[in-house]
């Protein structure tokens, strides 16, 4: 792994995860993003939920976490999703099975991305 700076590195990790939100948009038909710039803006909001809220979610949704064998992670992601959709002008999901499905590829198409783009 290249050792990059913080920010170097977080930049990076935006990028990937931008990158994963375009790419999914053109797989959905059901998953609008106006054009790459509000891609990046959606990759911020919806990373920073993610490192604020993801771990609260678990924990309090714990025994379904544990009954799904982690698959309710998946429902947690797309809710995530759902919300930076309600943020983001120009980011639009249609129904919470397509949240669902969205927060599974871009989980997906992210992991992919780093094991091709080490950082």
């Amino acid at each position: 792994m290249p050792d990059y700076s913080p920010i170097i590195h977080w930049i990076i990790e935006l990028l990937i995860l931008s990158v994963s939100v375009f790419v999914v948009t053109h797989i959905l038909s059901s998953i609008r993003v106006k054009n790459f710039a509000t891609a990046i803006v959606v990759a911020l909001v919806y990373g920073i939920l993610k490192t604020v809220f993801t771990k609260i979610f678990i924990l309090l949704t714990l025994p379904l976490f544990v009954l799904t064998f982690g698959l309710f992670y998946f429902v947690i992601n797309a809710f995530l999703l759902w919300i930076t959709a309600k943020i983001i002008k120009g980011f639009e999901v249609k129904g919470f099975f397509n949240t669902i499905i969205a927060a599974l590829l871009i989980s997906l198409i992210d992991t992919v991305l780093h094991w091709v783009i080490p950082c």
